[in-house]
């Protein structure tokens, strides 16, 4: 009998050039004595910004995982978060649960979210996904604003402040860095499993996968589930960063925020999303630099006219991105790195 072939993308590369292992290693050493001596020398406002970053690079990793890699179109991805932060505000809120205990309750709490709104997936693609997912977001939504009794409405939840380590803020710092690096690492290693590569070959063409062996539906519930979790993390993290939770920070917008890194920083890429979450959270920041320090007549009020920018600017640079560098600020250094194509396709798989 003739034995059953092992689909490509199930297979560990034979004939892919060994990556640049000394670069890796000294890039990611050079990161890591940068994020230990951060504190040291950082201000209040600059270790708020770093950690807000690796906070966003979190959710968007659960993104890549969702959108880049299993090939699943969602536009409801602060919804998930959103799940996340009240899980695991209520969860410190009325059980006094510590930080780590809160992460797990939220990172669940949005995996059992993402399986149920998942299972349309398992029918549709494309942009009537889209549309799905987008229901998702409006309705998670209404239930935060309006299920007062638990939610506590447009007030949202108040939370006391987090101390870990006996360092305040810098003690926070360095738990989120560290979990952002764990769940990076973790991510990564997804894809080098079998269960990675059932995402990816469901993505190329799910009927072959299908004809292949792989249990397409088992693999895009779990597509959305895992990266809805990565999405509950971040909620949790940002439930106890901001001390505050309220439908306000899980809108369409903060969706599209999340889409924008992705393709920014590049699909089907750990480091990507990475790179696109630092660049969408600071972009902001660098323009509200810019138009202070603009001679605007009379008293301008920066935060109105940043207000609509940041939505044109989310837009224009998914554009541009997908018009004119598909694979995002990750192909620009694989290309810096002289790896090219080649590189890029080590680094989604």
């Amino acid at each position: 009998m003739q034995e059953r072939s092992t689909p490509a993308a199930l297979r560990p590369p034979l004939d892919r050039p060994a990556p640049r292992i000394g670069f890796d290693v000294a890039a990611i050493g050079t990161l890591a004595v940068a994020a230990i001596a951060l504190p040291a020398y950082a201000s209040v406002y600059v270790l708020y910004m770093a950690s807000l970053v690796a906070i966003n690079a979190i959710a968007t990793i659960g993104l890549n995982i969702t959108v880049g890699y299993a090939g699943l179109l969602s536009i409801g991805h602060s919804a998930f978060i959103g799940v996340g932060a009240y899980a695991a505000g209520l969860a410190m809120l009325h059980l006094g649960t510590p930080l780590l205990v809160n992460i797990i309750i939220g990172g669940g709490a949005a995996f059992a979210v993402g399986l149920v709104f998942g299972i349309p997936s398992v029918r549709i693609k494309g942009v009537y996904l889209a549309i799905a997912t987008l229901a998702a977001q409006y309705s998670l939504y209404f239930i935060f604003q309006q299920w007062e009794s638990v939610t506590g409405g447009d007030r949202g939840l108040s939370l006391p402040p987090t101390h870990l380590l006996g360092l305040g803020d810098v003690g926070f710092y360095y738990v989120v860095v560290l979990i952002a690096a764990v769940l990076a690492v973790v991510a990564r290693n997804i894809f080098r499993t079998r269960l990675g590569r059932s995402f990816i070959a469901v993505r190329e063409r799910d009927y072959a996968a299908e004809v292949l062996g792989i249990n397409v539906v088992h693999a895009k519930l779990l597509g959305f589930g895992i990266g809805a979790a990565f999405a509950g993390v971040s909620g949790a993290l940002t439930a106890h960063f901001l001390r505050l939770v309220n439908p306000d920070q899980f809108t369409l917008t903060v969706s599209v925020f999340f889409l924008a890194a992705v393709v920014v920083g590049g699909r089907a890429s750990i480091m990507g999303s990475v790179l696109g979450a630092a660049f969408m959270t600071l972009i902001p920041e660098f323009l509200r630099w810019v138009l202070a320090s603009l001679p605007l007549s009379g008293q301008t009020n920066v935060a109105g006219l940043l207000s609509p920018l940041r939505e044109i600017i989310f837009g224009s640079l998914i554009i541009g991105f997908l018009m004119f560098e598909p694979r995002g600020l990750m192909g620009i250094v694989e290309r810096l790195r002289g790896r090219g194509d080649e590189g890029a396709e080590s680094e989604a798989v």
